[in-house]
């Protein structure tokens, strides 16, 4: 069995350092971590690259659809990628998940702490953000689907977590 590269060490390493539990996976540059979101829980993949430098996180919560919901949900996340500067939204149809993958490239061996916890933050939130969308679109009745504005959907913000540190502030 080969060890594990001196890259996925550094992930460990950062996910240690701020009290989340991972778990190595035997024989890959793979770690397996688990998170409760503000709507879901979220299942979280980090894979290293060593050959690259590079850093994958993988973000994804199961959510089941119907043949006709598809490719409104599949519509629903081409649009949500669009303002996107890093990472993407993804639809596994075989293992029926949602999905938020967000990669970097680094300079040295030793993954960056600070971005590494940037990219689990970005990746669990912005999967947590998605999943109440993409639920409106899974319970709209197939023959409704026609009607739903999905860029319209997009832009509602009562569905969303709150983001830490925006709330407003109280008036004395």
């Amino acid at each position: 069995m080969r060890p594990h590269s001196r890259q996925i060490l550094t992930v460990e390493e950062t996910f240690g350092g701020n009290g989340w539990h991972c778990e190595l996976v035997e024989g890959r540059d793979v770690l397996r971590a688990g998170f409760e979101a503000h709507h879901t829980r979220v299942d979280l993949i980090a894979q290293a690259y060593p050959q690259l430098n590079a850093l994958s996180i993988i973000s994804e919560s199961p959510m089941t659809l119907g043949e006709e919901h598809l490719p409104a949900v599949l519509e629903l996340l081409a649009r949500a990628n669009k303002p996107l500067t890093l990472g993407g939204f993804e639809y596994d149809i075989d293992r029926e998940m949602l999905v938020f993958r967000i990669t970097n490239l680094f300079e040295r061996e030793r993954f960056d702490s600070d971005i590494v916890s940037s990219m689990v933050h970005c990746a669990i939130a912005e999967l947590d953000r998605i999943i109440p969308y993409a639920a409106i679109v899974r319970n709209t009745p197939a023959d409704l689907l026609a009607d739903l504005d999905l860029q319209r959907l997009l832009m509602r913000e009562d569905i969303i977590p709150p983001v830490p540190g925006m709330e407003e502030e109280e008036e004395y």
